[in-house]
């Protein structure tokens, strides 16, 4: 094992992603995400790294473009108004494959909002909240030594699949304080970036174009049929989930990220009186870990999601369990968090009609 530090959630991910290799990171301020760009701005030139603060959000996202056409890893952070500037250039590197990490810290929404942790950005981040038919690998973690471990995973995800990866975080996990240690992940077998604008020719006569603009109709078809057959290699091969006494459970919660860490307190205190309830934590947002859905189904009589958002998760817990089970919504919005006693109570009215 090795040392164990104390460290704010911003600054974890950062110095996660500097382990894992990142030289570039582009960004601009925004609440409570802002620890993350001030650490990078120290700890950048210590590694002959690069950190620019550029003049927006949307030039920003076009720097991480450009580092990542010429091979580099290259992070960019910011919280939902700043993401949704980004959004059309996360849409180019969609289209064009390049790989880069990208950190939405939540904040409460819509517009402006407040400072305080959301997860309203669920269908902006599952969804695409940019143009066109794309998706982005959305992984969520639910405390900050997970959160270390899965920066290394976004960043060999990306170069793998040749596709942005999405950490999706909030004003909790982004403020809070608890120790890491930062090891080695697992390691992937990647392929050579030979498609990367390096200023040589990676084959005789070939040059590498990076571009997202495809003017002919059937030309961008097929682009989009390569990128959709892409997914779906995605969607089967790198769902993750966590299930926690869900072999007994008659009301499963589903919740990710900081809700599911309090809906943990909750379940363990309902366990202790007896209530059969179990978690289901879905740790890869897209693709939707449906392979744990359908390994539950058979045991649960109903779910139970819960959010801070208006009702975003439920509506793909819903299209996952497709009727086999009721499925039932609790969430608070705006920045308030729900409490692992208002949880319990949800849980305990939802079991009074599952029996």
């Amino acid at each position: 094992m090795g040392e164990r530090v104390l460290m704010k959630g911003n600054e974890a991910i950062a110095e996660a992603a500097i382990q894992a290799g990142c030289r570039f990171f582009f960004g601009y301020p925004i609440t409570p995400q802002n620890e993350l760009p001030e650490y990078m701005s120290r700890r950048m030139p210590q590694v002959e790294g690069t950190f620019v603060q550029a003049e927006s959000e949307v030039a920003a996202i076009n720097m991480v473009y450009g580092a990542s056409g010429a091979g580099a890893r290259v992070m960019t952070s910011s919280s939902s108004p700043g993401i949704s500037l980004k959004q059309e250039g996360i849409s180019y590197m969609a289209g064009a494959e390049l790989p880069a990490v990208i950190v939405n810290i939540v904040r409460g929404g819509p517009g402006l909002g407040s400072i305080q942790p959301s997860q309203g950005d669920y269908f902006q981040a599952v969804k695409g909240g940019g143009h066109g038919d794309y998706r982005l690998i959305v992984l969520a973690p639910a405390n900050l030594q997970e959160a270390v471990d899965l920066v290394t995973e976004a960043f060999d995800l990306a170069d793998l699949y040749r596709n942005p990866v999405l950490i999706l975080g909030d004003g909790l996990l982004g403020q809070m304080m608890e120790p890491v240690e930062f090891r080695p992940g697992t390691k992937r077998e990647l392929p050579p970036k030979t498609w990367a604008t390096t200023g040589t020719r990676h084959h005789v006569g070939s040059k590498s174009v990076i571009n997202s603009l495809v003017l002919d109709a059937p030309g961008l078809e097929n682009h989009n049929l390569r990128l959709q057959a892409k997914y779906a290699r995605i969607a089967q091969d790198e769902q993750k989930a966590e299930l926690l006494h869900c072999t007994d459970a008659e009301v499963v919660v589903v919740a990710y990220g900081s809700t599911a860490r309090i809906a943990k307190t909750a379940i363990g205190n309902l366990r202790q009186l007896g209530h059969k309830v179990g978690l289901l934590r879905p740790i890869t947002l897209w693709p939707f870990p449906v392979h744990a859905f359908q390994e539950v189904i058979p045991h649960a009589k109903t779910f139970l999601t819960v959010e801070m958002s208006s009702g975003q998760l439920v509506e793909d817990v819903r299209l996952t369990v497709n009727g086999a089970r009721p499925v039932h919504y609790y969430g608070r919005m705006g920045g308030m968090v729900p409490t692992h006693e208002e949880i319990s109570a949800e849980c305990l009215k939802v079991l009074g009609g599952a029996r």
